[in-house]
């Protein structure tokens, strides 16, 4: 008998002072209904906070959601805590208000996508499927 595949673990964050989480939690309940785990850990996140959470939760996303312009600050901050935690593995995703000029930048760093207001859910869903290397399958090494 076939086990079924294991959910993916989606950590949703809202790192900074921005107060304003209506866009992550309409995210998080999209991935919860395409069949994801998803854990939402609030406002305010340091990026300390956000690594602790996706280190203890284990999971294999995080997705970012910024408004406040923070993102230089933040994300920089983030990709250092997951790779001081050898996380490389873990898939970021940024969401919000990101200029068109930082884009390039915040991928050179390591996100993964970043999707701008009026991304379509199913586009962020099929990302998410796409770039997930199934869990518990171990990598030929």
């Amino acid at each position: 008998m076939k086990m079924p595949d294991p959910k993916i673990r989606v950590l949703v964050a809202k790192p900074g002072l921005d107060g304003h989480d209506r866009g992550a939690k309409v995210i998080a309940r999209a991935l919860r209904d395409a069949g994801m785990e998803v854990i939402y850990t609030g406002l305010r996140q340091t990026p300390e906070m956000i690594v602790s959470a996706a280190l203890q939760e284990d999971v294999q996303v995080i997705g970012l959601s910024i408004l406040s312009g923070a993102h230089n600050a933040i994300v920089p901050r983030v990709m250092d805590l997951l790779k001081q935690n050898k996380m490389d593995d873990v898939i970021v995703l940024l969401g919000g208000i990101i200029p068109d000029q930082d884009i390039g930048a915040l991928k050179q760093l390591g996100v993964a996508a970043i999707f701008q207001p009026g991304t379509a859910m199913d586009d962020i869903v099929q990302f998410i499927r796409a770039n997930v290397k199934s869990p518990g399958v171990p990598t030929a090494g």
